[in-house]
């Protein structure tokens, strides 16, 4: 039981992307938050998914995973996005739309 919290806590802690005033800029590393989700600017580039999804930024998610069964709970993170359990899996960001 320490060991997950103590996890949890270091997980909530090495997100920089965090903050309690939301942003409507992108940073190189976070997605602005009125982005498209799914699109090129909904991206954490931290953590290498889309923001929408990032479990790691956001803890508020976890349970939606959770829910769906798509969850690992040997990483603590939602196991479509789970490398160590899944190797071969590609996780790419969205194409930059060009029009407009």
């Amino acid at each position: 039981m320490l060991r997950c919290l103590l996890f949890c806590v270091a997980l909530v802690a090495g997100c920089s992307g965090t903050s309690s005033e939301p942003s409507t800029t992108s940073s190189s590393q976070h997605g602005a938050t009125d982005a498209a989700v799914g699109s090129h600017a909904d991206w954490c580039g931290e953590h290498a998914v889309a923001e929408s999804q990032c479990t790691r930024c956001d803890a508020s998610l976890i349970p939606a995973f959770q829910a769906t069964g798509d969850w690992c709970p040997e990483h603590g993170l939602p196991e479509s996005q789970c490398l160590q359990c899944n190797p071969g899996l590609k996780i790419e960001r969205p194409a930059e739309d060009k029009a407009g």
